[in-house]
């Protein structure tokens, strides 16, 4: 993980669980002169988000402290929105994968919307992304997948991946490969599982975990939108984006039960 936190002690905290998680915290930078980012969820089934993001550390992260040697150890690159919100992160993101597309990296991208974090129009900088990766997972309250799902993911692919994934909450999600990305070129639609739903936040990026560790695995992409499927929805069962994530004997008992 790539990320910037203050010296402050939410910084301090995250580093902490971090740790504790058993993330390296080889690219985990600190900065003494700025505060961490702070995220607000609403406890309601809503989940809605309020930030505090003004000049706070992840805005500066330095991507070139992630060496070409690093890159080429590693197969899989993501980046989400959010990073794309303001410069220099922003500048910096693009920078990072760019680098990893040079490197063969498999480059993913969560659009993420966030509008109120944007300091400027946010659709021309996050379509620039969208054609430099090779596979991208958006939901459907994301601008970029507005509308019927599945035309969504068709036309995401006229934007240059190979792989488009949008998700449909509890309804599941479709995905469509051109052939060109790391799967064979098809269409899936997965209807989701039935779960009882507790708190949704942080069920997007279950998802999108399970559609990566899916990816590295060499999985069909059907298998891997059933897997990223699974993880999602239980990922809704406890409170929390991270409490909540379940470990792979959960995720293949739900499965087993389908």
């Amino acid at each position: 993980l790539a990320t910037r936190l203050g010296t402050d002690a939410f910084g301090d905290f995250l580093a902490a669980t971090l740790d504790e998680r058993g993330v390296p915290d080889r690219f985990v930078q600190r900065d003494p002169d700025r505060g961490t980012t702070l995220a607000f969820v609403a406890s309601d089934a809503e989940g809605g988000f309020s930030f505090y993001r003004e000049n706070t550390a992840d805005l500066h992260l330095d991507t070139a402290a992630v060496p070409d040697a690093a890159l080429d150890a590693v197969s899989v690159v993501c980046v989400g929105g959010v990073m794309l919100a303001a410069d220099p992160t922003r500048s910096a993101t693009f920078d990072l994968v760019a680098r990893a597309r040079r490197h063969d990296c498999t480059v993913v991208f969560d659009p993420n919307s966030r509008p109120e974090l944007w300091d400027e129009d946010r659709d021309p900088v996050v379509e620039r992304m969208v054609g430099l990766a090779d596979v991208v997972k958006a939901a459907t309250d994301d601008h970029v997948a507005a509308g019927d799902p599945a035309a969504a993911a068709r036309s995401l692919l006229d934007e240059g991946p190979g792989v488009a994934v949008v998700t449909r909450g509890a309804a599941g999600a479709i995905a469509a490969a051109d052939g060109t990305g790391p799967w064979s070129a098809g269409e899936v639609e997965h209807a989701g599982y039935a779960v009882e739903t507790v708190d949704p936040t942080g069920a997007g990026d279950a998802f999108l975990a399970g559609l990566i560790a899916a990816l590295v695995e060499g999985r069909s992409l059907a298998d891997a939108v059933d897997l990223a499927a699974a993880v999602g929805a239980l990922a809704t069962t406890g409170r929390g984006a991270m409490a909540a994530l379940p470990d792979r004997a959960a995720v293949a008992a739900l499965r087993a039960e389908d």
